[in-house]
């Protein structure tokens, strides 16, 4: 699926560089990637396509759209990240404990929509993926995280975490961590090939290494993007 023509040479002069790199073309973007495959570099447009909505553009390096959020502002504790032709990839909900914490659950596809994500979700016949939980710094602690991630619906030990997202996404420089401290995925500003032109923090770059699913990094901005913003 093609975006509309604007925006399209906006991203052929945005990733001018990054066509000489690749060899082919990326054609899918599967749930599961081998980990001889190379890392894959998304454009990311904090704006909707769909005209007096706000969400999401994300393209590839060939102008290509890959995902899309269209609207979530009329349902705050409720984020939708879908592919291009607007079949639901994933879905976030959030879950606030004692007015201070919240916690955000990604399922897969339509599970956790809006009338039923606020029941009990141990109840759910769908198990959410992970457990995205905003760090607060009080008294101690690294400031440089932003986030953890937990397997499952296990939201407790910061020691347990599958992931830890760290850096600063407000200038859209993060890393997301593993649980060995590798880098799996990093959130950039986009660098223009032109003087004088700046993208700002609206667009950015998202670098998803060999064995990331790209929609799970995608729903990982997402979920900054509220935490955040």
């Amino acid at each position: 699926m093609r975006i509309f023509p604007r925006f399209n040479s906006l991203s052929r002069a945005v990733h001018e560089e990054e066509e000489r790199e690749h060899d082919e073309e990326i054609i899918t973007y599967p749930r599961t990637r081998s980990e001889g495959s190379s890392c894959i570099s998304l454009t990311v447009w904090r704006k909707s396509l769909v005209i007096s909505c706000k969400g999401f553009t994300v393209i590839d390096s060939y102008g290509n759209l890959v995902y899309r959020v269209d609207n979530y502002t009329g349902h705050p504790g409720q984020v939708t990240l879908m592919d291009a032709s607007g079949k639901s990839i994933l879905n976030m909900c959030r879950r606030r404990k004692l007015g201070l914490l919240d916690s955000w659950f990604v399922y897969e596809g339509e599970v956790g929509n809006q009338r039923t994500w606020r029941s009990n979700l141990s109840r759910s016949s769908e198990s959410p993926i992970c457990c995205v939980r905003k760090h607060v710094n009080i008294l101690h602690g690294n400031s440089n995280v932003q986030a953890y991630v937990y397997l499952g619906a296990s939201h407790s030990d910061k020691r347990f975490a599958a992931f830890t997202i760290e850096g600063s996404y407000a200038h859209r420089t993060c890393k997301v961590l593993d649980d060995c401290k590798r880098v799996v995925a990093e959130i950039k500003r986009k660098e223009a090939n032109t003087k004088n032109v700046s993208f700002g923090v609206d667009i950015f770059q998202l670098i998803v290494h060999p064995g990331l699913d790209p929609g799970f990094a995608m729903a990982l901005v997402l979920l900054l993007d509220q935490m955040f913003t």
